[in-house]
């Protein structure tokens, strides 16, 4: 596998290194070693699947609070999505600054979220398929979410909006938000 640090510190991406041959190739796409040797958190307490029958859906923006934080591994195993994370850690200097990523199937690319980061992302394509390795169980007392179209975080989506849950659409503003995100995000 082939780690590349994103701007945000402990964010990564993280790309296969594929062996070919006459019947296609052979990737390695997580290993707990090299994880770890990358400083990144090889827990996997959870492994889910979405599907999106929709270009223009977003998902997103998800996170969980401390003590149930979860780090999370996405790639996208059919279709396309561009994904976006945002910093939320309130010590970092990159707090709430963001960096997106073009996810698909050709690609094989994954994206590492750390702790304390929201995560989302936009359907490029119908049909289309996402994997992620989850570090925590999902523990709904400890979910938040930021609105996908909050003016402060600014964020490009690359296609009109199709389809959205109405819980994605009911996350409070940041500035309603703000003072309680940051003092729970706090370490």
């Amino acid at each position: 596998m082939i780690f590349t640090e994103t701007k945000l510190k402990g964010a990564f991406l993280i790309d296969i290194d594929p062996r070919n041959d006459n019947r296609g190739f052979f990737a390695r796409a997580f290993c707990q070693k090299e994880f770890e040797n990358h400083g990144l958190k090889p827990t996997i307490a959870q492994a889910n699947v979405a599907f999106n029958h929709h270009r223009g859906t977003i998902r997103g923006m998800h996170f969980q609070f401390p003590p149930a934080a979860e780090t999370k591994t996405v790639r996208c195993t059919r279709g396309a999505i561009v994904d976006i994370i945002v910093d939320l850690r309130p010590e970092s200097p990159t707090y709430l600054q963001h960096i997106e990523v073009e996810l698909t199937e050709d690609n094989h690319r994954a994206i590492y979220v750390p702790e304390r980061f929201a995560h989302g992302y936009q359907v490029l394509r119908d049909n289309t398929e996402t994997s992620y390795q989850v570090g925590e169980f999902y523990t709904p007392g400890s979910e938040g979410g930021l609105l996908y179209n909050d003016p402060r975080l600014a964020l490009s989506w690359p296609l009109p909006l199709t389809v959205i849950s109405e819980k994605d659409q009911a996350w409070q503003p940041l500035d309603n938000q703000e003072t309680e995100l940051k003092r729970r995000m706090s370490l």
